[in-house]
């Protein structure tokens, strides 16, 4: 593909990119990525619904242009930005649309309707669990080819749409693992919250917002009265923000938790290492997350980590691989399997083999790893074949 001297055009909607950072921002960006260092005979326009502009420097490639819906004032955004669909297909006949949301979907298979042009979507978490719209479920019998980052979210697609498994390809979650490296326990952060060394300290990093619940962390705090009974001075420090905290913290105070609680607040990108450094376990026992970059992230800072065993963690923690799982709703599971990790006794070993966890997760999801695997699935794809 690469030496092939035709131009191959291809569509890619995405909800934003650069003004909100979540996991579906990262993980197109890293698409973005490998288009830019892999695929340079690809022309890529990309339609974005709610950002306004380009930072300057990024993804600055004479392959790769966007169009912004938002510069338009909000009520009129959606019908710009459909409009924007419509118009852009229809003039300039991609070889493929990438639909970066389920959202989209239903406006991708009306296009393939009108033009023929094929389209794909890429499925994430919840957004793909138990589709009930009629047009999505269309929308997703008609895809060319539906991208998944998890085998969790695969197979609900496969058992609830009742699609073919053939239809459906894999691009795990990856992370950059030139930024989480093991280290210390950091003298300022230990400071900054007044704790010691020595001290077991429980870390969740996610967004502290009511509509995130399933992260896990009221299940946590809930399990701490059971842990200190083993660990009197046990930490939990949650990094996040979110309409969520003012109910957390009275939740906190009818738990009589005030003294091992820490908001940690925004953490900018330069401490996030540091952070998972300064916990001995990472925890999110979460029922609702389509993979968890998090997990990778701790991971690779050595971290013997937990998630639930009712969502994408599986996928991230590799069936339990690389660290425990536990029933997201079951508060006395997570307290002792919380115990058993500090302990020391939890029986996976790998998770108090800090190297080799972290050669395991970069063997797993490294980005070199993520590019082959898009690399792949683009070249054998015969809708992107620049011959047909």
């Amino acid at each position: 593909m690469q030496n092939n001297e035709n131009k191959i055009t291809v569509h890619l909607w995405v909800p934003n990119l650069f003004e909100f950072k979540g996991g579906i921002q990262v993980y197109l960006q890293d698409i973005l990525q490998a288009f830019t260092h892999h695929f340079p005979n690809v022309s890529l326009l990309i339609f974005d619904k709610l950002d306004q502009c380009q930072p300057d420097s990024t993804f600055a490639t004479k392959n790769i242009s966007f169009r912004f819906s938002g510069t338009v004032p909000k009520i009129l955004q959606t019908c710009h930005f459909a409009l924007s669909l419509i118009l852009g297909a229809v003039r300039e006949r991609p070889k493929v649309i990438l639909c970066g949301h389920i959202h989209f979907s239903p406006v991708a298979l009306w296009i393939q309707r009108l033009t023929k042009i094929p389209y794909w979507i890429i499925v994430y978490g919840t957004d793909a669990w138990d589709v009930q719209d009629a047009w999505k479920v269309k929308a997703l019998h008609s895809a060319d080819k539906i991208i998944s980052i998890s085998t969790y979210t695969r197979d609900r697609l496969i058992k609830e749409q009742g699609l073919p498994s053939e239809k459906i390809s894999l691009l795990p979650v990856t992370f950059d693992a030139q930024r989480f490296k093991l280290s210390p326990k950091p003298n300022y952060l230990l400071q900054r919250y007044r704790l010691e060394a020595q001290q077991p300290i429980l870390l969740t990093v996610g967004r502290l917002a009511s509509c995130d619940r399933y992260k896990g962390y009221d299940q946590i705090l809930q399990a701490l009265p059971e842990i200190r009974q083993q660990f009197p001075n046990i930490h939990y420090i949650l990094v996040g923000q979110g309409d969520d905290v003012p109910r957390l913290e009275q939740l906190i105070n009818q738990l009589d938790l005030q003294e091992c609680v820490t908001f940690a607040g925004f953490v900018p990108d330069e401490e996030l290492c540091d952070h998972y450094n300064l916990c001995d376990v990472f925890v999110m026992p979460s029922k609702g997350e389509g993979f968890g970059i998090v997990y990778l992230e701790a991971l690779a800072c050595g971290k013997p980590t937990l998630g639930g065993n009712q969502d994408g963690a599986i996928d991230a923690l590799r069936q339990g691989e690389l660290g425990a799982l536990v029933d997201p709703d079951d508060v006395q599971a997570i307290a002792e399997t919380i115990i058993q990790i500090l302990q020391g006794t939890y029986p996976n070993p790998l998770i108090y083999q800090p190297e080799l966890l972290r050669q395991k997760v970069i063997d797993f999801f490294s980005i070199e790893r993520f590019n082959q695997t898009l690399y792949d699935l683009i070249t054998t794809s015969k809708t992107l074949d620049p011959q047909r």
